[in-house]
């Protein structure tokens, strides 16, 4: 093997079932979210980028072939409003994109913080609703909220996902 291809092999092992899911989530076809893996992981081993956050690349570079291929389909069927559903479709993806980014930033942080930070920022309960769930003191749960956040702000500027 190569040292081309072992590259692109790696590539595969390392993001290949993650970028899967995220694509499936977009798309909701097997077939299509295979072939937006490939093409997704072969665009950027050709470009060979130097990044630090090599998902977060593949993300964003998916997210770019999905709506390339929308446009494709698109342009091929003559939609009269294709402008439009290109928004829209844009505005999905990305969504997806946050949703995907941040699911995969909680699970960098601690049990404690990411159980506190879903009861208040995603079940939307108060900090005392969030502390009798939990079963935790008030001060514990605004403690491990004020950290978390903390946390989870330094687990994003890693991920490189600008504010």
């Amino acid at each position: 093997m190569s040292m081309e291809e072992e590259a692109v092999a790696q590539l595969y092992r390392d993001h290949a079932a993650a970028l899967r899911r995220f694509v499936l989530a977009a798309t909701s076809d097997p077939d299509q979210a295979d072939d937006v893996v490939q093409e997704t992981i072969l665009r950027v081993w050709k470009l060979g980028p130097e990044v630090e956050n090599m998902r977060g690349y593949l993300y964003r570079t998916a997210r770019h072939v999905i709506i390339d291929n929308y446009r494709r389909r698109s342009s091929r069927a003559q939609v009269t409003n294709m402008p439009e559903e290109e928004l829209a479709t844009a505005d999905q993806v990305d969504r997806l994109l946050l949703k995907v980014i941040m699911e995969e930033a909680l699970t960098r942080l601690s049990v404690d913080h990411r159980n506190v930070i879903l009861a208040l920022h995603y079940q939307r309960l108060t900090a005392a609703e969030a502390a009798e769930e939990l079963h935790l003191p008030l001060g514990t749960v605004k403690s491990r909220a004020f950290y978390g956040v903390k946390a989870l702000r330094s687990v994003l500027d890693e991920m490189g996902v600008k504010r």
